[in-house]
């Protein structure tokens, strides 16, 4: 991560606003959160302000959501913070920022869904909407649906610094999960319009279930079996059959196969960004690591069955 060497303030914050977008300078600013690539601040009741802080890349991923995402949001059946106005770098501050709609509920990194039917049900019902062939030019991802063979190197190298940081007790069942995965047949439908980064921080609960999606910033087209993964990094024990019932058309044995590599990766991912977080590391955030450990654990207590 790159932290922008500009501070982001509230003050910061109005300032831009009555720069680009004075009609908007006197609705109360305050932090909603920092996230791995922007910062977001509430604007009003109903309206956030993103701003890129901690990547290079997160300037063209908030140029993508605003040129697709706006004629995505009305098909799906969950809130998404839809972009409202792009504003231009500046003087003040060199990166481009979005307005966006507020979508309220809490992460579920902080607090995971409970109610594994209506979860499944909701979770199902958002990425059948979502996984409709894309339009010519959509954006491809940046590592997201595509093989899971590209991802191989990446895969042995997460699995032997969270094994040596002592955090997986089963290295060899976490590697039979991905290698079954790496050899299934790969996706040969249409490219199909992805989320691409399902992790518990982006999706939004109330009540014990799902009540939005978050961060569409790597919206690409692609496996959907990228997506897929959720089922095992989001929905509580003994969910994911009732997911897959739910979604439709129903994944093919080996979509589920290569979705269950991509929840291992993502979870590898996570268990060492939260372990970072627990010890303070740049980058690091702790609240990452135990629905991580959770998922790793649903994914080898299934193969074993």
């Amino acid at each position: 991560m790159t932290h922008t060497e500009i501070e982001i303030t509230a003050e910061l914050v109005r300032d831009l606003l009555r720069d680009q977008h004075p009609d908007l300078a006197d609705h109360p600013v305050r932090l909603g959160a920092r996230g791995w690539d922007n910062q977001l601040w509430r604007l009003g009741d109903d309206l956030a302000v993103r701003l890129p802080w901690a990547t290079q890349s997160a300037d063209a991923l908030l140029r993508k959501e605003h040129e697709w995402l706006p004629a995505l949001a009305p098909c799906l059946p969950l809130p998404v913070p839809v972009p409202q106005r792009l504003s231009e770098p500046s003087e003040r501050y060199p990166r481009p920022w979005i307005v966006t709609t507020w979508v309220p509920g809490t992460p579920a990194d902080r607090a995971p869904a409970t109610r594994a039917a209506e979860a499944a049900e909701t979770l199902a019902a958002f990425l059948t909407a979502l996984h409709r062939p894309a339009p010519e030019g959509a954006p491809t991802g940046r590592d997201r649906g595509g093989p899971l063979s590209d991802h191989a190197e990446g895969f042995a190298q997460a699995l032997a610094s969270a094994t040596g940081s002592g955090l997986i007790p089963d290295p060899d069942a976490v590697r039979a999960i991905w290698e079954d995965a790496a050899a299934a047949p790969d996706w040969t439908g249409p490219a199909l319009w992805l989320h691409g980064d399902l992790h518990p921080a982006n999706v939004l609960t109330e009540d014990g279930t799902f009540c939005g999606v978050i961060d569409f910033g790597d919206l690409c087209a692609g496996d959907p079996a990228c997506d897929l993964a959720a089922a095992w990094t989001l929905l509580p024990d003994g969910a994911a059959d009732r997911f897959h019932d739910a979604y439709q058309p129903a994944p093919d044995p080996a979509t589920l196969r290569r979705a269950r590599g991509w929840a291992v990766l993502k979870a590898l991912a996570c268990i060492l960004i939260g372990d970072a977080g627990v010890h303070g590391r740049p980058g690091g955030k702790a609240t990452w690591g135990p629905p991580a450990r959770t998922a790793l654990r649903r994914l080898i207590e299934a193969s074993r069955h």
